[in-house]
């Protein structure tokens, strides 16, 4: 591979995030982008982008990560669930911003472009799993976690909150939200003897109430 130069580099990740970005007239969608149209905007030809990735999706995917990875850090110190909580709370964050719209083109694209499903899985899904789940398997080891999951399993009840918020913007994302949404994950779903008293007592108390307004 030819030595970068990291000026045209940096023109051409620049380039290609202000094309996908909110910049006017508008964003250019990920399917419309082209290679000929980064070249021109970052004011390089068109072979040094291909001297340095083999496609557009690998372009856009490292555009992506560019500030991503620094942004969404998982933490490896302290206890793991604390740094777990502050990981989630930074990704929903930075995916409420213009980041996550290129998220979801990314996530659109993967569905039926091979070459995207590919450089999305080898250069952020895999990285970003593998230290997820040692961050999981450590709170596991240090017993605030079940000890009969796994940590894939974990990981799906945890992100796929944000990923559904994210695509359909049903509710906030936001830190806030995904603490409540960490809390009812941890806590679990099944009502316990405590939760089925309280719920009895408060069904109790609206038909009292609705009684005496009669």
């Amino acid at each position: 591979m030819a030595v970068r130069s990291e000026s045209s580099r940096r023109a051409i990740l620049d380039a290609t995030l202000s094309l996908l970005g909110d910049q006017p007239p508008g964003p250019v969608t990920l399917q419309k982008l082209s290679i000929e149209r980064i070249a021109r905007e970052a004011g390089v030809s068109k072979m040094t982008i291909y001297r340095w990735w083999p496609n557009k999706a690998a372009l856009v995917i490292e555009t992506f990560l560019d500030n991503h990875i620094a942004q969404t850090a998982v933490p490896d110190e302290g206890r793991a669930l604390d740094a777990l909580r502050v990981h989630l709370a930074s990704l929903a964050k930075v995916y409420d911003g213009p980041e996550g719209r290129l998220m979801t083109q990314l996530i659109a694209e993967c569905q039926y472009d091979p070459a995207t499903l590919h450089e999305f899985k080898t250069r952020f899904r895999e990285g970003r799993a593998a230290a997820v789940a040692q961050l999981i398997q450590r709170a596991i080891d240090e017993g605030d976690l079940r000890s009969d999951v796994t940590p894939d399993e974990v990981a799906e009840i945890l992100y796929a909150p944000i990923y559904f918020r994210l695509l359909f913007r049903n509710a906030p994302l936001n830190a806030d939200a995904t603490d409540r949404l960490f809390e009812v994950a941890l806590a679990g779903l099944a009502a316990t003897r405590t939760h089925r008293v309280a719920d009895a007592r408060s069904a109790d108390r609206r038909v009292r109430s609705t009684r005496e307004s009669a």
